[in-house]
């Protein structure tokens, strides 16, 4: 008689599927941390003030234009929430409540001006989403030790969802290296001679061929941590590797939170009950006993995981949207990293380094005159620099300098002109000095008015 195959588990059974939550539990402790303590540097520094009290004007997202900075002291109030709820959300106090408000105020904060994007700020967002519809609170939380009867596993989509997360950021990041400026080292190598002054290592940075190094390593450990850290094999030396490179850029370059949370994030690649398997270990080398975490999760506590009927469609709907914006920049020509269409939200990171400061003119249509405009007491000298190189938020602040200049009852078209480097290119005009901004319709079509690139 021929063997019978095991019977075929039905996708759905295998996403609803129990594991251990101590990784994921992991994660959501370690981005509450971070995001409380980045709250606290906001509050404790004049960062409130000079992104989002000083300016008159905010570079706000196509559709989002209604948000707007809280009014007095309530961007002080904000950020101390935060910090509250990433308390919250670390303690694994609350989590249905603290775990959407905190993804809910962490994007209003990225949402209020274009000026102030940056790549670990909207990586947070997708973390402190999928931790807010995940439970991710079931293990290493108070909400764990008070009820000590109810299971400690996730659903296996719970984990899975977070660990194609982080691949699709380290891929898209990896592929986006492969181009003719990151290969040749630039602006690596710019960067690396700014921090040749770093005790012990500043000579090393200073190296003829270390921009070389450094662009050449990067590309290679964004393209290949995933696949070492989904073999079993290769994994606890993959995720030391992940320690160590992000411990690198934290000490070279500037880069915030973004370290410590992709450390944090990537240990979702580890086995599900690693943090268990460590505590249990500590304690046994420190000589003290421990009390295992009991209960495997029953059938019946699977069947109520949450999503239901729609999770396959959710997670699908998910996974596609996450493959598709990092490759909209192809639907434009030309450079992206010169004219920035499509370039956010695509995990474009450290590839550029642009120099150079746009001066607007009022031109007055009938006799051909131009004034220089100011733009102290409108926008931030911060502002400034980012739009200088965005032209986007170039056309976005002549729109604003025509309203003010009919509120004068002066009809005037605004032209610009941004001469701008890219990574270590002669200057050269990033839009068409002779086009009046400020009569260009925002779109997602390409725009004519933004000059090629400079040949390297």
């Amino acid at each position: 008689m021929a063997p019978t195959r095991p019977p075929r588990i039905p996708l759905v059974a295998r996403l609803r599927a129990p594991v251990d939550g101590a990784s994921l539990a992991v994660v959501r402790i370690g981005l509450g941390l971070l995001i409380a303590i980045e709250a606290l540097n906001y509050l404790t520094s004049d960062w409130i003030e000079r992104s989002f009290l000083d300016p008159a004007f905010h570079f706000t997202y196509a559709g989002f234009g209604w948000v707007q900075p809280w009014p007095g002291v309530g961007m002080y109030l904000h950020f101390a929430a935060l910090a509250l709820l990433g308390l919250l959300l670390a303690l694994g106090v609350a989590h249905r409540v603290a775990a959407p408000l905190l993804a809910i105020g962490f994007a209003y904060v990225f949402l209020l001006d274009k000026a102030e994007y940056l790549n670990h700020f909207y990586a947070a967002i997708l973390f402190l989403v999928l931790i807010a519809v995940t439970p991710a609170d079931r293990a290493l939380s108070l909400r764990a030790r008070r009820h000590p009867e109810r299971p400690r596993t996730v659903p296996t989509w719970a984990v899975w969802i977070l660990r194609f997360q982080v691949g699709v950021i380290y891929a898209y990041a990896g592929l986006a290296k492969l181009g003719d400026d990151w290969l040749a080292g630039e602006p690596m190598s710019t960067w690396l001679l700014s921090s040749s002054d770093l005790p012990l290592v500043g000579s090393l940075l200073a190296g003829e061929h270390a921009g070389l190094l450094f662009s050449w390593a990067g590309a290679a450990y964004d393209l290949a941590i995933v696949p070492l850290l989904l073999w079993p094999r290769t994994r606890a030396p993959a995720f030391a590797l992940v320690v160590a490179f992000n411990i690198t850029n934290w000490i070279i370059f500037d880069i915030g939170i973004f370290p410590p949370m992709m450390i944090a994030a990537t240990s979702i690649f580890l086995d599900p009950g690693w943090p268990r398997a460590l505590i249990r270990r500590t304690s046994e080398l420190l000589g003290r006993t421990t009390r295992d975490d009991p209960e495997p999760v029953r059938a019946a506590a699977v069947a109520r995981a949450p999503v239901g009927r729609m999770l396959v469609p959710l997670l699908t709907a998910w996974i596609a949207v996450q493959l598709m914006v990092p490759l909209r920049h192809h639907l434009y020509p030309g450079l992206v990293h010169w004219s920035e269409e499509g370039h956010r939200f695509s995990w474009h990171m450290k590839l550029r380094q642009k120099d150079g400061l746009a001066t607007f003119y009022a031109v007055d249509p009938a006799t051909g005159d131009r004034r220089e405009l100011e733009l102290d007491g409108l926008i931030t000298e911060r502002q400034h620099i980012r739009a200088s190189y965005q032209p986007d938020m170039l056309a976005q602040l002549a729109r604003r300098l025509a309203d003010r200049e009919r509120r004068a009852d002066r009809e005037s078209a605004i032209r610009v002109t941004a001469p701008i480097s890219l990574n270590g290119r002669p200057a050269s005009l990033l839009v068409d000095p002779t086009v009046d901004l400020a009569s260009v319709e925002p779109g997602l079509g390409p725009a004519s008015w933004i000059t090629p690139e400079p040949p390297r």
